[in-house]
């Protein structure tokens, strides 16, 4: 899949191009039809290829399906982007875990967690702010870490912390006057907010994040083929009553 992979994204298989027939991928590749179905099948799952059915498959897209590195580490994505990644980090502390955060990591309130606060650089321009909170036995790993210059997960990972699963919610938010000054943005202004947990292989929470974007930077993208599907849920939050309905009752 790799190589198959790797072509796609040079651009060496564009877009309309056919993917050569099995037989002809287990002669190049040595190998049985077993490794070479699966590596179709994981490509079609991306979206990046035609279903097939009976022909040759087609490429789709050339777009890059995200590592599990890549959703855990901002460092890791920028990296994987093309993007030199840095950052500035604000606070690094131990602190007790409020509400919100004692949930995301099955603690209690009051709990001891680490909070680091950092701004997060792309070719030197901000485009995120991070808050990440670790349960006390992981972060107490990262004090002395120099967190400007390297990054958090990979030293983690050297600590033999083991992230395993990784969840991201997205909403839209506002700028505080906290974050917009670091975002260089106005009060108010529209962000990208990104909720994440991480466990490790047994399901005990090693992280919870809440990560701020500006949405001037971002662009997003999916591909998909009929009869597949896409690790993305988009789900509709709204209120317990109709706005207008409320408006209304408000005006009586």
């Amino acid at each position: 899949m790799e190589h198959l992979r790797a072509q796609i994204d040079s651009g060496e298989l564009k877009p309309g191009d056919q993917l050569p027939s099995e037989a002809e991928m287990c002669a190049e590749f040595n190998t049985s039809r077993g490794p070479v179905r699966q590596a179709i099948a994981a490509l079609r799952a991306e979206g990046a290829i035609s279903s097939g059915r009976g022909r040759r498959s087609v490429v789709l897209s050339a777009n890059k399906a995200e590592s599990f590195e890549a959703i855990l580490s901002t460092t890791s994505w920028l990296e994987e982007i093309g993007l030199e990644p840095g950052a500035e980090t604000q606070w690094m502390a131990r602190r007790p875990a409020p509400a919100n955060v004692a949930q995301g990591l099955s603690l209690n309130e009051g709990d001891p967690i680490i909070f680091v606060y950092r701004k997060r650089l792309a070719d030197g321009q901000a485009i995120a702010l991070e808050r990440l909170y670790f349960p006390l036995e992981v972060g107490q790993k990262i004090l002395n870490f120099d967190a400007d210059n390297g990054s958090i997960h990979a030293h983690l990972r050297e600590e033999g912390v083991e992230f395993d699963n990784v969840r991201r919610t997205l909403v839209f938010s506002q700028a505080t006057a906290e974050d917009a000054p670091l975002l260089e943005v106005e009060p108010n202004a529209p962000l990208i907010k990104v909720y994440l947990e991480a466990s490790d292989h047994v399901g005990t929470p090693m992280e919870y994040a809440e990560v701020l974007y500006r949405p001037d930077y971002l662009k997003f993208a999916t591909s998909n083929v009929r009869g597949g599907f896409s690790p993305i849920e988009i789900t509709v939050d709204l209120p317990p009553e109709p706005l207008a309905l409320i408006e209304e009752e408000g005006d009586n």
